[in-house]
Protein backbone atom coordinates (compact mmCIF):
# COMPACT_ATOMS: atom_id res chain seq x y z
CA UNK A 1 0.00 0.00 0.00
CA UNK A 2 1.34 3.86 -1.04
CA UNK A 3 2.28 6.19 1.33
CA UNK A 4 0.30 9.19 1.73
CA UNK A 5 1.61 12.54 0.77
CA UNK A 6 1.29 13.63 4.27
CA UNK A 7 2.82 10.34 5.48
CA UNK A 8 6.04 10.70 2.98
CA UNK A 9 6.13 14.47 4.20
CA UNK A 10 6.49 13.54 7.56
CA UNK A 11 9.06 10.96 6.89
CA UNK A 12 11.53 12.97 4.18
CA UNK A 13 10.37 16.47 5.88
CA UNK A 14 13.89 16.21 8.61
CA UNK A 15 13.97 19.44 10.11
CA UNK A 16 10.62 20.63 8.96
CA UNK A 17 9.63 22.41 12.37
CA UNK A 18 5.94 23.56 10.80
CA UNK A 19 2.82 21.20 11.21
CA UNK A 20 2.29 18.74 8.58
CA UNK A 21 -1.26 17.78 8.47
CA UNK A 22 -3.45 15.16 5.81
CA UNK A 23 -7.11 13.99 5.27
CA UNK A 24 -7.00 11.70 7.78
CA UNK A 25 -5.67 14.02 11.08
CA UNK A 26 -7.58 16.64 13.27
CA UNK A 27 -8.14 20.11 12.52
CA UNK A 28 -7.71 19.10 8.58
CA UNK A 29 -11.00 20.41 7.20
CA UNK A 30 -10.39 23.66 9.99
CA UNK A 31 -6.77 23.46 7.98
CA UNK A 32 -7.91 23.49 4.52
CA UNK A 33 -10.73 26.01 4.40
CA UNK A 34 -10.12 29.27 2.54
CA UNK A 35 -12.16 32.95 3.00
CA UNK A 36 -14.79 32.23 0.02
CA UNK A 37 -17.07 29.38 1.19
CA UNK A 38 -17.89 28.37 -2.41
CA UNK A 39 -13.89 27.05 -2.51
CA UNK A 40 -13.71 23.21 -1.37
CA UNK A 41 -10.80 21.82 -2.53
CA UNK A 42 -9.12 18.57 -0.45
CA UNK A 43 -5.00 18.99 -0.62
CA UNK A 44 -3.30 15.63 -0.01
CA UNK A 45 -0.91 17.89 2.21
CA UNK A 46 -1.21 21.10 4.25
CA UNK A 47 2.08 22.39 5.55
CA UNK A 48 2.11 25.40 8.29
CA UNK A 49 5.81 27.25 7.37
CA UNK A 50 7.62 28.52 10.50
CA UNK A 51 10.13 30.18 8.80
CA UNK A 52 12.09 30.24 5.06
CA UNK A 53 13.60 26.89 5.85
CA UNK A 54 10.39 25.28 6.38
CA UNK A 55 8.93 26.76 3.21
CA UNK A 56 12.03 25.53 1.08
CA UNK A 57 11.65 21.90 2.63
CA UNK A 58 7.42 22.03 1.61
CA UNK A 59 8.85 23.79 -2.08
CA UNK A 60 11.61 21.05 -2.64
CA UNK A 61 8.93 18.05 -1.28
CA UNK A 62 6.05 19.52 -3.35
CA UNK A 63 8.80 19.92 -6.51
CA UNK A 64 10.04 16.31 -6.21
CA UNK A 65 7.04 14.20 -5.87
CA UNK A 66 5.36 16.24 -8.96
CA UNK A 67 2.54 17.55 -6.69
CA UNK A 68 0.48 20.81 -7.38
CA UNK A 69 1.69 23.57 -5.15
CA UNK A 70 -0.71 26.73 -3.81
CA UNK A 71 0.46 28.82 -1.62
CA UNK A 72 -1.37 30.57 0.90
CA UNK A 73 -1.10 33.57 3.17
CA UNK A 74 -4.98 35.35 4.12
CA UNK A 75 -6.83 32.76 2.01
CA UNK A 76 -8.93 35.77 0.54
CA UNK A 77 -8.23 34.98 -3.19
CA UNK A 78 -12.29 34.66 -4.75
CA UNK A 79 -10.86 31.69 -7.09
CA UNK A 80 -9.26 29.86 -3.82
CA UNK A 81 -6.00 30.03 -5.69
CA UNK A 82 -4.18 29.41 -2.34
CA UNK A 83 -5.56 25.78 -1.98
CA UNK A 84 -5.79 22.64 -4.66
CA UNK A 85 -7.22 19.12 -4.71
CA UNK A 86 -4.54 16.30 -4.00
CA UNK A 87 -1.86 18.87 -4.06
CA UNK A 88 0.31 20.61 -1.44
CA UNK A 89 -0.77 24.01 0.48
CA UNK A 90 2.15 25.78 1.95
CA UNK A 91 0.31 27.78 4.71
CA UNK A 92 2.32 30.82 5.68
CA UNK A 93 -0.08 31.76 8.61
CA UNK A 94 2.62 31.22 11.15
CA UNK A 95 4.51 34.02 9.82
CA UNK A 96 3.10 36.55 12.30
CA UNK A 97 6.49 39.50 13.06
CA UNK A 98 5.78 43.06 12.52
CA UNK A 99 8.43 45.32 13.57
CA UNK A 100 7.81 48.62 13.44
CA UNK A 101 10.61 51.37 13.23
CA UNK A 102 8.65 54.30 13.77
CA UNK A 103 12.20 56.62 13.48
CA UNK A 104 12.59 55.33 9.85
CA UNK A 105 8.83 55.27 9.24
CA UNK A 106 9.08 51.51 8.19
CA UNK A 107 7.44 47.61 9.53
CA UNK A 108 8.86 44.63 8.44
CA UNK A 109 5.87 42.23 7.96
CA UNK A 110 5.97 38.37 8.10
CA UNK A 111 4.04 36.53 5.03
CA UNK A 112 1.17 35.31 6.75
CA UNK A 113 0.10 38.84 7.85
CA UNK A 114 -3.16 39.70 7.57
CA UNK A 115 -3.57 43.52 7.42
CA UNK A 116 -5.41 43.84 10.56
CA UNK A 117 -2.17 42.87 12.13
CA UNK A 118 -0.29 45.39 10.42
CA UNK A 119 -2.70 47.98 11.03
CA UNK A 120 -2.99 47.67 14.90
CA UNK A 121 0.82 47.58 15.05
CA UNK A 122 1.21 50.92 13.05
CA UNK A 123 -0.98 53.00 14.25
CA UNK A 124 0.14 52.68 17.43
CA UNK A 125 2.87 55.18 16.01
CA UNK A 126 0.59 56.78 13.91
CA UNK A 127 1.73 55.35 11.50
CA UNK A 128 0.15 53.28 8.19
CA UNK A 129 0.61 52.01 4.54
CA UNK A 130 -1.75 51.67 1.66
CA UNK A 131 -3.62 48.15 2.31
CA UNK A 132 -7.12 46.84 1.10
CA UNK A 133 -10.30 47.76 2.89
CA UNK A 134 -10.87 44.61 4.23
CA UNK A 135 -8.70 43.84 7.50
CA UNK A 136 -8.58 39.94 7.39
CA UNK A 137 -7.26 40.22 4.19
CA UNK A 138 -3.45 38.42 3.79
CA UNK A 139 -0.70 41.28 3.43
CA UNK A 140 1.26 38.81 0.98
CA UNK A 141 -1.65 38.28 -1.53
CA UNK A 142 -2.80 42.09 -1.78
CA UNK A 143 1.03 43.54 -2.04
CA UNK A 144 2.18 40.67 -4.94
CA UNK A 145 -1.24 41.88 -6.93
CA UNK A 146 -0.62 45.26 -6.25
CA UNK A 147 -2.96 46.67 -3.16
CA UNK A 148 -5.45 49.25 -3.77
CA UNK A 149 -7.23 50.62 -1.09
CA UNK A 150 -8.45 54.01 1.01
CA UNK A 151 -5.53 55.47 1.32
CA UNK A 152 -4.10 55.12 -2.63
CA UNK A 153 -5.06 58.62 -3.60
CA UNK A 154 -2.79 59.90 -1.59
CA UNK A 155 0.54 57.14 -1.36
CA UNK A 156 -0.55 55.23 -4.25
CA UNK A 157 -0.63 50.73 -4.35
CA UNK A 158 0.87 48.74 -1.37
CA UNK A 159 3.68 47.93 -4.68
CA UNK A 160 4.73 51.69 -4.38
CA UNK A 161 5.62 51.32 -0.65
CA UNK A 162 6.95 48.14 -0.75
CA UNK A 163 10.70 48.61 -0.27
CA UNK A 164 11.86 45.01 -0.33
CA UNK A 165 10.92 41.00 0.21
CA UNK A 166 12.71 38.06 0.67
CA UNK A 167 11.89 34.96 -1.27
CA UNK A 168 12.25 31.38 -1.21
CA UNK A 169 12.48 30.48 -5.50
CA UNK A 170 11.76 27.43 -7.07
CA UNK A 171 14.80 25.85 -6.72
CA UNK A 172 14.59 26.36 -2.79
CA UNK A 173 17.61 29.35 -3.08
CA UNK A 174 16.56 32.39 -0.62
CA UNK A 175 17.24 35.66 -2.16
CA UNK A 176 16.32 39.36 -1.43
CA UNK A 177 14.56 41.65 -3.71
CA UNK A 178 14.32 45.52 -3.57
CA UNK A 179 15.98 48.70 -6.33
CA UNK A 180 19.20 47.33 -5.29
CA UNK A 181 19.17 43.40 -4.71
CA UNK A 182 17.62 41.39 -7.39
CA UNK A 183 15.94 44.43 -9.53
CA UNK A 184 14.56 42.30 -11.32
CA UNK A 185 12.50 40.24 -9.33
CA UNK A 186 11.84 43.40 -7.42
CA UNK A 187 10.07 44.49 -10.25
CA UNK A 188 7.97 41.47 -11.02
CA UNK A 189 6.84 40.86 -7.74
CA UNK A 190 5.12 43.91 -7.49
CA UNK A 191 1.80 43.46 -9.29
CA UNK A 192 2.98 40.13 -10.27
CA UNK A 193 1.44 38.06 -8.26
CA UNK A 194 2.68 34.80 -6.72
CA UNK A 195 4.64 33.79 -10.00
CA UNK A 196 8.12 34.30 -8.62
CA UNK A 197 8.47 32.57 -5.53
CA UNK A 198 7.33 33.09 -2.08
CA UNK A 199 7.71 35.90 -0.03
CA UNK A 200 8.33 34.95 3.80
CA UNK A 201 8.73 39.00 4.58
CA UNK A 202 7.68 42.20 3.24
CA UNK A 203 9.67 45.82 4.32
CA UNK A 204 7.21 48.68 3.66
CA UNK A 205 7.58 52.75 3.66
CA UNK A 206 4.85 53.58 6.58
CA UNK A 207 3.06 57.52 6.03
CA UNK A 208 1.83 59.87 8.68
CA UNK A 209 -1.83 57.93 8.86
CA UNK A 210 -3.26 57.96 12.21
CA UNK A 211 -7.10 59.24 12.54
CA UNK A 212 -9.03 59.57 9.78
CA UNK A 213 -12.16 61.07 8.84
CA UNK A 214 -14.12 58.24 7.73
CA UNK A 215 -17.51 56.39 6.87
CA UNK A 216 -20.41 56.08 4.09
CA UNK A 217 -22.81 58.38 2.34
CA UNK A 218 -25.80 56.34 1.19
CA UNK A 219 -28.22 57.40 -1.08
CA UNK A 220 -31.70 55.25 -2.37
CA UNK A 221 -30.40 53.03 -5.08
CA UNK A 222 -32.95 54.74 -7.20
CA UNK A 223 -31.25 57.66 -7.59
CA UNK A 224 -27.95 55.68 -9.07
CA UNK A 225 -27.46 57.14 -11.96
CA UNK A 226 -27.77 60.27 -10.87
CA UNK A 227 -24.67 59.54 -7.87
CA UNK A 228 -22.78 57.99 -9.81
CA UNK A 229 -22.40 60.51 -12.62
CA UNK A 230 -21.73 63.22 -9.50
CA UNK A 231 -19.33 61.20 -8.13
CA UNK A 232 -17.27 60.43 -11.88
CA UNK A 233 -17.35 64.43 -12.20
CA UNK A 234 -16.08 64.58 -8.71
CA UNK A 235 -13.19 62.42 -8.12
CA UNK A 236 -10.46 63.67 -10.69
CA UNK A 237 -10.49 66.91 -8.81
CA UNK A 238 -10.80 65.78 -5.56
CA UNK A 239 -7.99 66.28 -3.07
CA UNK A 240 -5.85 63.71 -2.71
CA UNK A 241 -5.88 63.46 1.01
CA UNK A 242 -9.81 62.20 0.24
CA UNK A 243 -10.04 58.18 -0.63
CA UNK A 244 -14.11 57.68 -2.21
CA UNK A 245 -14.93 54.49 -3.72
CA UNK A 246 -18.56 54.38 -4.84
CA UNK A 247 -20.63 51.49 -4.54
CA UNK A 248 -24.21 50.17 -4.86
CA UNK A 249 -25.14 47.52 -2.01
CA UNK A 250 -27.38 47.11 0.99
CA UNK A 251 -27.39 48.63 4.30
CA UNK A 252 -26.03 46.06 6.83
CA UNK A 253 -28.73 45.25 9.04
CA UNK A 254 -27.39 46.20 12.16
CA UNK A 255 -25.55 49.15 14.71
CA UNK A 256 -24.10 51.64 13.52
CA UNK A 257 -27.30 51.53 10.86
CA UNK A 258 -30.50 53.23 11.82
CA UNK A 259 -32.96 50.25 11.78
CA UNK A 260 -35.19 52.37 9.47
CA UNK A 261 -32.60 51.73 6.49
CA UNK A 262 -31.58 48.16 7.58
CA UNK A 263 -31.25 46.05 4.24
CA UNK A 264 -32.13 49.28 1.87
CA UNK A 265 -31.22 49.22 -1.51
CA UNK A 266 -28.87 51.56 -1.96
CA UNK A 267 -25.45 53.39 -3.59
CA UNK A 268 -23.09 55.72 -2.27
CA UNK A 269 -19.44 56.74 -1.02
CA UNK A 270 -17.27 54.90 1.36
CA UNK A 271 -14.89 57.89 2.72
CA UNK A 272 -11.68 58.33 3.56
CA UNK A 273 -10.41 62.18 4.80
CA UNK A 274 -6.30 61.41 6.03
CA UNK A 275 -6.63 63.65 9.32
CA UNK A 276 -8.88 64.60 11.77
CA UNK A 277 -9.58 67.87 10.22
CA UNK A 278 -13.73 67.57 9.82
CA UNK A 279 -13.75 70.85 8.50
CA UNK A 280 -11.32 70.25 5.82
CA UNK A 281 -13.30 66.93 5.41
CA UNK A 282 -16.41 68.29 4.75
CA UNK A 283 -15.13 71.29 2.55
CA UNK A 284 -13.53 68.40 0.58
CA UNK A 285 -16.50 66.33 0.51
CA UNK A 286 -18.93 69.17 -0.37
CA UNK A 287 -18.63 69.22 -4.46
CA UNK A 288 -20.43 66.04 -4.24
CA UNK A 289 -22.67 66.61 -1.60
CA UNK A 290 -24.10 69.63 -2.84
CA UNK A 291 -24.64 68.43 -6.56
CA UNK A 292 -27.27 65.61 -5.01
CA UNK A 293 -30.09 65.20 -3.09
CA UNK A 294 -30.14 64.90 0.52
CA UNK A 295 -28.71 61.50 1.49
CA UNK A 296 -30.57 58.84 3.61
CA UNK A 297 -27.08 58.55 5.74
CA UNK A 298 -24.21 60.91 5.81
CA UNK A 299 -21.69 58.60 8.24
CA UNK A 300 -18.19 59.92 8.07
CA UNK A 301 -16.56 60.72 11.30
CA UNK A 302 -13.37 60.83 12.76
CA UNK A 303 -11.91 57.30 13.47
CA UNK A 304 -7.79 55.88 14.55
CA UNK A 305 -7.49 54.03 10.61
CA UNK A 306 -7.65 50.72 11.61
CA UNK A 307 -11.34 51.20 12.55
CA UNK A 308 -12.25 52.04 9.11
CA UNK A 309 -9.95 48.80 8.15
CA UNK A 310 -11.96 46.87 9.85
CA UNK A 311 -15.42 48.28 9.04
CA UNK A 312 -16.24 45.62 6.68
CA UNK A 313 -15.21 42.26 8.54
CA UNK A 314 -17.71 41.81 10.43
CA UNK A 315 -20.71 42.11 6.85
CA UNK A 316 -18.12 39.61 5.15
CA UNK A 317 -16.90 36.83 7.93
CA UNK A 318 -15.01 33.99 6.00
CA UNK A 319 -17.38 31.03 4.63
CA UNK A 320 -19.51 32.86 3.09
CA UNK A 321 -19.57 32.19 -0.34
CA UNK A 322 -18.06 34.34 -3.23
CA UNK A 323 -18.28 35.03 -7.23
CA UNK A 324 -16.21 37.99 -8.25
CA UNK A 325 -15.73 39.76 -11.88
CA UNK A 326 -13.71 43.01 -12.25
CA UNK A 327 -12.18 45.14 -15.01
CA UNK A 328 -10.12 48.61 -15.25
CA UNK A 329 -11.90 51.86 -16.15
CA UNK A 330 -10.67 54.25 -18.20
CA UNK A 331 -14.13 56.38 -18.58
CA UNK A 332 -17.34 56.34 -17.39
CA UNK A 333 -20.06 57.13 -20.32
CA UNK A 334 -23.53 57.58 -19.85
CA UNK A 335 -24.31 54.39 -21.56
CA UNK A 336 -22.33 52.69 -18.40
CA UNK A 337 -23.96 54.48 -16.18
CA UNK A 338 -27.34 53.66 -16.85
CA UNK A 339 -26.05 49.79 -17.08
CA UNK A 340 -24.67 50.11 -13.59
CA UNK A 341 -27.93 51.95 -12.32
CA UNK A 342 -29.82 48.97 -13.64
CA UNK A 343 -27.78 46.30 -12.41
CA UNK A 344 -26.37 47.71 -9.15
CA UNK A 345 -29.68 48.62 -7.83
CA UNK A 346 -30.91 44.76 -7.74
CA UNK A 347 -28.60 43.33 -5.87
CA UNK A 348 -29.49 39.53 -5.87
CA UNK A 349 -28.97 39.29 -1.82
CA UNK A 350 -28.21 41.83 0.69
CA UNK A 351 -24.15 41.14 0.63
CA UNK A 352 -24.04 41.62 -3.49
CA UNK A 353 -22.09 44.77 -4.32
CA UNK A 354 -20.42 46.68 -6.96
CA UNK A 355 -17.30 49.09 -6.11
CA UNK A 356 -15.59 51.30 -8.24
CA UNK A 357 -11.95 52.25 -6.73
CA UNK A 358 -10.30 55.32 -7.92
CA UNK A 359 -6.91 54.56 -9.24
CA UNK A 360 -5.43 58.30 -9.61
CA UNK A 361 -3.90 60.29 -7.80
CA UNK A 362 -0.06 58.79 -6.46
CA UNK A 363 -1.37 55.86 -8.21
CA UNK A 364 -0.46 57.85 -11.29
CA UNK A 365 2.40 59.18 -10.44
CA UNK A 366 4.07 55.63 -11.70
CA UNK A 367 4.87 55.05 -15.16
CA UNK A 368 3.25 51.86 -16.52
CA UNK A 369 6.21 50.15 -16.81
CA UNK A 370 7.69 51.26 -13.16
CA UNK A 371 6.12 47.86 -11.89
CA UNK A 372 4.51 44.92 -13.01
CA UNK A 373 0.89 46.84 -12.05
CA UNK A 374 0.38 47.81 -16.17
CA UNK A 375 -2.45 49.98 -15.69
CA UNK A 376 -1.41 53.09 -13.99
CA UNK A 377 -3.53 55.10 -16.99
CA UNK A 378 -6.79 53.73 -15.92
CA UNK A 379 -9.00 55.79 -13.44
CA UNK A 380 -11.24 53.13 -11.97
CA UNK A 381 -10.98 49.57 -11.09
CA UNK A 382 -14.63 48.10 -10.66
CA UNK A 383 -15.32 44.93 -9.13
CA UNK A 384 -18.87 42.66 -8.86
CA UNK A 385 -18.80 40.40 -6.11
CA UNK A 386 -22.24 38.51 -5.99
CA UNK A 387 -22.21 37.20 -2.23
CA UNK A 388 -24.35 35.17 0.09
CA UNK A 389 -23.77 33.14 3.48
CA UNK A 390 -26.35 30.67 1.55
CA UNK A 391 -24.80 27.98 -0.44
CA UNK A 392 -27.87 27.48 -2.25
CA UNK A 393 -27.83 30.89 -3.81
CA UNK A 394 -23.63 30.22 -5.01
CA UNK A 395 -25.66 30.51 -8.59
CA UNK A 396 -27.54 33.05 -7.91
CA UNK A 397 -24.91 35.31 -7.12
CA UNK A 398 -22.70 33.84 -9.83
CA UNK A 399 -25.33 34.53 -11.94
CA UNK A 400 -25.71 38.54 -11.20
CA UNK A 401 -21.88 39.23 -11.31
CA UNK A 402 -21.15 37.42 -14.50
CA UNK A 403 -24.49 38.91 -16.29
CA UNK A 404 -23.58 42.53 -14.26
CA UNK A 405 -19.85 41.89 -15.66
CA UNK A 406 -20.44 41.09 -19.20
CA UNK A 407 -22.99 44.10 -19.72
CA UNK A 408 -20.10 46.70 -18.49
CA UNK A 409 -17.34 45.23 -20.12
CA UNK A 410 -17.46 46.80 -23.56
CA UNK A 411 -17.02 50.07 -21.93
CA UNK A 412 -13.96 48.84 -19.98
CA UNK A 413 -9.70 48.98 -20.33
CA UNK A 414 -9.74 45.86 -20.96
CA UNK A 415 -7.81 44.29 -18.31
CA UNK A 416 -8.60 43.81 -14.67
CA UNK A 417 -7.12 43.77 -11.17
CA UNK A 418 -5.40 40.68 -10.65
CA UNK A 419 -6.44 40.26 -7.02
CA UNK A 420 -10.17 40.61 -8.02
CA UNK A 421 -10.42 37.85 -10.92
CA UNK A 422 -11.42 34.14 -11.03
CA UNK A 423 -9.54 31.79 -12.60
CA UNK A 424 -10.67 33.65 -16.22
CA UNK A 425 -7.59 31.81 -18.44
CA UNK A 426 -4.74 32.65 -19.75
CA UNK A 427 -5.91 35.51 -22.39
CA UNK A 428 -7.50 37.64 -19.41
CA UNK A 429 -4.39 37.51 -17.63
CA UNK A 430 -1.75 38.56 -20.67
CA UNK A 431 -5.24 41.69 -21.01
CA UNK A 432 -4.09 42.15 -17.01
CA UNK A 433 -0.48 42.64 -17.99
CA UNK A 434 -0.87 44.10 -21.28
CA UNK A 435 2.58 45.66 -22.66
CA UNK A 436 4.74 43.95 -19.59
CA UNK A 437 3.63 40.66 -19.93
CA UNK A 438 6.63 39.56 -22.17
CA UNK A 439 8.99 40.53 -19.81
CA UNK A 440 7.37 38.89 -16.97
CA UNK A 441 7.46 35.45 -19.13
CA UNK A 442 11.06 36.48 -19.09
CA UNK A 443 11.97 36.92 -15.34
CA UNK A 444 9.07 33.71 -14.69
CA UNK A 445 12.03 31.57 -17.02
CA UNK A 446 14.66 32.84 -15.46
CA UNK A 447 13.18 32.35 -11.73
CA UNK A 448 10.42 29.66 -11.83
CA UNK A 449 11.14 28.04 -15.26
CA UNK A 450 9.22 24.56 -14.57
CA UNK A 451 6.38 27.03 -13.58
CA UNK A 452 6.08 24.80 -10.16
CA UNK A 453 4.05 28.87 -8.91
CA UNK A 454 1.52 28.18 -11.41
CA UNK A 455 -1.94 27.90 -8.79
CA UNK A 456 -2.14 31.90 -9.32
CA UNK A 457 -3.07 34.17 -12.14
CA UNK A 458 -0.33 32.61 -14.13
CA UNK A 459 2.49 34.17 -16.07
CA UNK A 460 3.61 31.34 -18.45
CA UNK A 461 8.07 30.92 -18.60
CA UNK A 462 9.01 32.61 -21.87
Amino acid sequence: MSMTSAEAARKELSGFEGQLIGPDDPGYDEARAVYNGMIDRRPALVARCTGPEDVARVIGFARDQGLPLAVRGGGHHGAGLGTCDDGVVLDLSPLKDVEVDPAARTVRVGGGCVWGEVDRATNEHGLATPSGIISTTGVGGITLGGGLGHLSRKYGLTIDNLLEADLVLASGERVRASADENPDLFWAIRGGGGNFGVVTSFFFRLHEVDTVVAGPTFWPAELGAEVLTAYRDFIPDAPREVGAFFLFGSVPPGPPFPEEIHLRKVCGVVWCHIGEDTDAAARAMAPLLDALPAPLLHGPAPMPHPALQSAFDGVYPPGDQWYWRADFVDEIPDEAVGLHARFGSEPPTWKSTMHLYPIDGAVHDHAAEDTAWSYRDSSWASVFAGVDSDPANAGLVEQWSVGYSDALHPYSAGGAYVNMMMDEGQERVRASYRQNYDRLARVKADRDPHNLFRLNQNIEPA
